[in-house]
This record gives structure tokens, sequence and C-alpha cells, in this order.
């Protein structure tokens, strides 16, 4: 018998989001979500990666950044709608108690919809925030994504000089988080705090379109009375080294999973 899903409020029983979709609705897996991905790697340093990450965790030996800006269509848990994320990532490995595991650490992934987010975080384990993100595509096909908080920019990714490319995308990775959640009333204490995963297979993911071109990105350094919420992330990524870009495109997909393989490492 399949479990269900529960999240606050929880008197109202199970909640709809991408891993329960009540009838009449319906998971499209070869075809939801539509997906354009604009993605940009930036050589970097280890040791300023390794600041970034949490217990457990170190820099692969490729020191490199992903900035990753998307746009999602036909969502189909959302009914048709979609929504927008921008998000940092570094090739890093976990030193479990026993396992070792290497993907990509997400360090952060803003999203400009509440509903992916409380999903994601509570879940998932995703670090997951809001912002506001816009896209601006020009007459070139150049791409110009911003993220802001009530007006105030804090990073802008740039795709420019784009062309067709038939090379194959890099192959997946495992993607890797750390779930924290703070136990109410014992400030410092955590109810949970462990390192999960997102296994690389995707089977329904079809890639239709991929361009290549050069990029660039830049962090916006911020005070607290610009960014209340956010000015200590924002600041952190601006201090990360970016330096030669390795790999700059945008890709054009549809469907994927409903991330319902995320898994704890070193569970029990």
């Amino acid at each position: 018998m399949t479990k269900s899903y529960f999240r606050m409020p929880y008197g109202f029983g199970p909640f709809p989001g991408p891993r329960q979709i009540p009838s009449p609705g319906h998971r499209d897996p070869h075809n939801s979500p539509r997906r354009t991905v604009a993605s940009i790697v930036f050589e970097s340093e280890k040791d300023a990666i390794a600041r970034l990450l949490p217990p457990g965790f170190k820099p692969a030996a490729d020191a490199c950044v992903v900035i990753e800006a998307q746009h999602l269509r036909n969502v189909d848990w959302l009914a048709g709608r979609g929504y927008s994320t921008l998000g940092v990532k570094f090739p890093a490995i976990y030193q479990g108690r026993s396992e070792v595991s290497e993907g990509d650490f997400l360090a952060v992934l803003w999203e400009n919809l509440a509903d992916p987010i409380i999903s994601g975080r509570e879940e998932l384990g995703y670090a997951k925030l809001w912002c506001e993100i816009d896209e601006t595509v020009k007459s070139d096909n150049s791409h110009l994504f911003t993220g802001s908080w009530f007006g105030r920019s804090f990073v802008e990714l740039t795709l420019s000089g784009l062309i067709p490319s038939d090379e194959a995308a890099p192959a997946r990775r495992p993607m890797l988080h750390y779930k924290y959640m703070p136990r109410t009333g014992y400030p410092g204490e955590a109810d949970a705090a462990y390192a999960v995963a997102t296994p690389a297979e995707n089977p329904t993911l079809t890639v239709e379109e991929r361009s290549v071109g050069s990029g660039e990105a830049c962090f916006h350094r911020s005070t607290w009375e610009q960014l209340p919420t956010l000015f200590h992330i924002v600041n952190a990524l601006a201090d990360l080294p970016l330096g030669k870009v390795r790999n700059a495109s945008v890709t054009i997909s549809r469907g994927g999973k409903d991330l319902s393989d995320q898994r704890i490492l070193d569970a029990e």
C-alpha cells in the first residue's frame, strides 16, 4: 500500500504536490514539464568552495561553480502552470559513516513560487528560497536572467553568442543536499540534519535542443537593509572566485521524474 505525503497544515489530510497528484490530474513524466535550462560553468578554487559546504562534505578535485537558471512550463502537478528557478552548485564528495557519494552539491536554489519551495524543502531537503526571477531574450538570442528580492537585484546571468550544438549534454550526476530543519524552542538544535541525494538517473527526460555560447554571471554584494534575509548568502556567493568559463549552454527538454527516488545518505 502506497503511503501518503503529509505537510502542514496537517489536519486537512494528504497534501497535493509533485509526488501526489489528486484525481482528475495525473503524472505525465514523458511530456511534463517543458524545461529550458541555462547553465554556465566557471573554474573556481577548492578552498573557497570548502567554506560553503556543510558537515561531511568536501570539494571534489574538479573545482568549479555551476550557476543555472531554468524555466518550467506545463507542470502537471500545478495543473499546467509553471515557475522559474536559479541555483548554484559545485562538485563535492560526501564522506559518511558507511558510504562515500560524489556529485554536485546544490548550495542554494531560488524559486519564484512558494508551492515548489515548500514541497522541495520539507519532503526532499532541497535548499530552496524565494526570489523574483526575470528572463530577457534579446534579438540576437542572448538571454539575461536576473534574480531580485523586492526590487533589489542580487544576481545576473547572461548567455550570448548561442549557436545550435549537436554535442551531447554532459552526463548527469547525482545531486547532493544537506537537509536541516531547526528544532522548535531550541536555538542551534535540529529536528533533522543529514545529507540526502538525488540519483542521476532520469529515464523519462528527453533533450530536444541544445545551444552553446559564452556566459557571464555576477552576484551583487548587498547590505542587510537591501536583502534582510538573503544578504549573507549573496555576499558569500559574491566572494566565490568565478574564473574562466568552461561551458555555457541553453538546453530545452521535456519530461522528467518526480524526485520520489530522493534518499537519505547513511540512512539507518
